[in-house]
């Protein structure tokens, strides 16, 4: 990642229908400042905030006229309408993996999980997900959200099947061996040219916290060492692909594609 954000450049705060005091402990959790029950709208010291409101954890830019908040929610939206309507094991995302090559209930190793959709995407098609994400504030969104999920009889079966933790997951590839997932997912951050109003909104407000998954080779390197199967890559359509080896294979879409890596064939079963 790129260094640390600035410390005017983020603060957490809440609504009056939010949770205050567990907004002061991620506050302190991240050692950032806590500035009360707010109206986002007239902020004007931070850039953005961690702000929790009655339908939890979101992230939000200040002032006048600021896009709407970025918060993980399974249960409605583009995931909600994936879960009901996205066509399956014929999704790109599933195609990438596998999972109409086998009958298997695979392992996927998310180890950019971001808001963690392509994983919901996986887990409700019956994957079990690790996840990783080493940005705190993207981690506490996900978690956040992660914990709604499991609240919501609808879809507690599926994120049952998540599994969170914070941290590189280059660092714990590095020494967890061979064999630790039967696929590993990739898609690090990266300058993104699309143009759509929802993908432009996370990247206004992510770009300030996150930056750039500068260190994607080692990663892709890594991965390659300890997956059992194949390693998946998403990328933007034209992007080139990760420094490193050739992909064996690729699905492309209208915005995007993904890079497949193969180590040996899926099991049938």
């Amino acid at each position: 990642m790129t260094s640390p954000q600035r410390s005017s450049a983020l603060a957490v705060a809440c609504s009056a229908l939010g949770d205050r005091a567990g907004a002061q402990a991620l506050a302190e959790r991240l050692a950032l400042p806590f500035i009360g029950t707010v109206k986002p709208r007239q902020v004007c010291d931070y850039e953005l905030l961690l702000f929790s409101d009655e339908q939890g954890l979101a992230l939000q830019a200040t002032g006048k006229g600021a896009p709407g908040p970025v918060r993980v929610d399974f249960s409605g939206g583009k995931a909600g309408y994936r879960r009901e309507h996205g066509g399956g094991t014929g999704q790109m995302v599933a195609r990438a993996v596998g999972l109409q090559k086998t009958r298997a209930k695979l392992h996927v190793l998310d180890a950019t999980a971001g808001l963690g959709q392509d994983a919901f995407v996986l887990a409700g098609l019956g994957c079990t997900l690790t996840l990783f994400e080493r940005s705190p504030i993207i981690h506490a969104l996900l978690a956040d959200g992660l914990a709604r999920g499991l609240l919501n009889p609808a879809i507690s079966d599926i994120v049952a099947r998540m599994t969170l933790h914070e941290g590189s997951s280059i660092d714990w590839l590095a020494n967890a061996g061979t064999d630790v997932a039967d696929v590993i997912y990739l898609d690090p951050m990266f300058p993104h040219r699309d143009k759509s109003a929802a993908v432009k909104k996370e990247m206004q407000l992510f770009r300030p916290v996150v930056g750039d998954d500068d260190d994607a080779p080692a990663l892709l390197a890594a991965a390659l060492n300890a997956a059992t199967y194949r390693v998946v890559v998403k990328r933007s359509r034209k992007a080139p692909a990760i420094e490193g080896p050739e992909p064996a294979a690729r699905i492309e879409g209208k915005s995007s594609r993904y890079d497949i890596y193969s180590i040996r064939a899926l099991p049938n079963s």
